[in-house]
């Protein structure tokens, strides 16, 4: 069995604190944008929608794992709403594209919420149906899934972005241009 930082199977969500589980591409995508969210708690890289056994890197790569590569955002809804997560979310990777983000490919890398309220599934197909075929042209393959389990990913894994930054290419090439457009576009939502 492997090892695991942490494991989330029930959330208790309140007014000032909430979680969601977002899959939009390579986690360390994702986390680069979602940390420097106002509101946000933490943010933690990890795997959801299969099983712990195969809970891991090497078998998510292996495209057989039945997981999607997410982030775990802890979240207080008093200071950023659900829907302003979820716009960042939407306009930060194309959910437009099944198994794909740019040349990420597999099913890990497919578009997910995996949500924790109805209110949030809600608020995730509101703006697939009104917001996504606006700004993509094409209509939304974001799978709409409800939390069950989340595992966290390897410690190298966390943090990715901030620890390494353009000392990796994939970093420089993917993340930085991703990062930099989530500031402009989204600067009044940063911390």
């Amino acid at each position: 069995m492997p090892h695991f930082a942490e494991v989330v199977q029930e959330v208790t969500n309140t007014p000032t604190h909430e979680t969601i589980i977002l899959g939009g591409g390579c986690f360390w995508c994702t986390e680069a944008v979602f940390v420097e969210l106002k509101g946000v708690r933490r943010v933690v890289s990890g795997y959801s929608g299969g099983p712990e056994a195969t809970a891991n890197y090497d078998a998510v790569c292996s495209k057989k794992s039945g997981h999607v590569e997410v982030i775990l955002v802890d979240f207080d809804p008093s200071v950023i709403t659900t829907r302003q997560i979820l716009e960042v979310f939407f306009a930060t990777h194309d959910p437009t594209t099944p198994d794909r983000q740019g040349n990420d490919k597999g099913p890990q890398y497919r578009s997910a919420v995996f949500y924790t309220t109805a209110a949030q599934k809600d608020i995730a197909a509101d703006i697939m149906e009104k917001i996504v075929p606006e700004l993509y042209g094409a209509p939304a393959v974001t799978e709409l899934i409800p939390h069950e389990t989340f595992y966290a990913a390897e410690d190298y894994h966390q943090d990715y972005y901030n620890k390494v930054g353009n000392r990796n290419s994939y970093c420089s090439f993917v993340i930085s241009p991703k990062v930099g457009k989530f500031r402009k576009q989204f600067a009044e939502l940063r911390k």
